[in-house]
């Protein structure tokens, strides 16, 4: 059925209203609503006009440029991430930081094929940024955060199904999902990169494991398969729980569970003061496995089904229907 996509629009517009209106206005706020902006812009249009990928990236490196260059927010360290005092990216800085947030913005884009499933992932991230963030004295970021889940959820008012919704009533759109990559690579570069109240770089990639993970192996298989990385394909996690049985508000909540369960658990692995290269190595291993896993689509489809809530004659049922349609 016909959907608005103007999800992004409304989120962007909650954050700025709010926003102008707080005493947490400023520190490079301005130079956030440009690069926001410019996201938006070509989001828009590609909602409306499927503006070509290479178009999508352009805008996308301009606004990671705003970023550094407006507001000063880069990734200019990455010695905690690897057990060293010090390891300053020098030249490297900007290059890396556009980088990290092309590759956040695509990943929440890619990962938003199931309804409340992006929204919800990044209202996760938000919560545990704002945690990460109180735990290290830095209330300023602290209360942002809470700004930013509170325009997410009443985003997600509309975006997630229940049983009184069958089907979302709002998608984000391209210009949400763009909107929302800027919003953790910002923050996550500010919270990390702080010295006053330093976090570990480590924590921003547990932040979202399953948009970041997810797109890494996906990508990683289609170019191994001599395809465009952005070749649509229904082998992203969700299209293959949503084709194992698995429902979409399930999807949903099991995603988001596990998201949060990684980043409790990391958050105390930092708290004992587990060394930050063993848990950089944990999510390449991760990811790692995923990929080998997840290589037989018959064989994550079976894993999936065991979540889906199906008896197994109705699990065994679907396993033979699909074994006939690829017949």
């Amino acid at each position: 059925m016909p959907t608005p996509v103007t999800g992004g629009l409304a989120m962007v517009a909650g954050v700025l209203v709010a926003a102008v209106g707080s005493p947490v206005v400023g520190d490079g706020f301005w130079g956030f609503a440009a690069a926001a902006a410019v996201l938006i812009g070509i989001g828009v249009l590609d909602d409306i006009y499927d503006v070509r990928w290479y178009w999508r990236i352009l805008s996308q490196v301009v606004a990671a440029l705003i970023m550094v260059y407006a507001s000063g927010v880069r990734v200019a360290q990455l010695g905690p991430a690897l057990g060293l005092d010090s390891m300053a990216l020098g030249a490297l800085s900007v290059p890396f930081t556009v980088f990290a947030t092309v590759g956040l913005i695509n990943a929440i884009n890619m990962i938003d094929g199931v309804d409340g499933l992006a929204g919800a992932l990044v209202w996760c991230a938000l919560l545990m940024l704002g945690a990460a963030a109180l735990y290290a004295g830095n209330d300023v970021i602290a209360e942002r955060m809470m700004l930013l889940m509170g325009a997410v959820a009443g985003f997600l008012m509309f975006n997630m199904r229940s049983p009184w919704r069958p089907r979302a009533r709002l998608f984000m759109g391209n210009s949400g999902s763009a909107f929302l990559g800027l919003v953790v690579a910002w923050f996550s570069f500010r919270l990390t990169q702080n010295a006053g109240h330093p976090v570990s770089p480590v924590l921003a990639l547990w932040l979202l494991p399953v948009p970041v993970m997810d797109t890494l192996v996906v990508m990683a298989r289609r170019i191994r398969m001599r395809r465009s990385p952005f070749h649509p394909d229904r082998n992203h996690i969700h299209h293959l729980m949503i084709d194992a049985g698995v429902s979409v508000g399930r999807t949903v909540l099991l995603l988001c569970l596990f998201t949060l369960g990684c980043g409790f658990l990391v958050g105390q692995g930092m708290r004992a003061d587990v060394p930050n290269p063993v848990l950089l190595s944990m999510f390449g291993v991760m990811g790692l496995a995923w990929y080998g896993f997840s290589e037989e689509r018959e064989r994550a489809l079976g894993l999936f089904s065991r979540l889906s809530g199906e008896s197994a004659s109705q699990r065994a049922e679907r396993a033979r229907a699909r074994l006939a349609s690829s017949e």
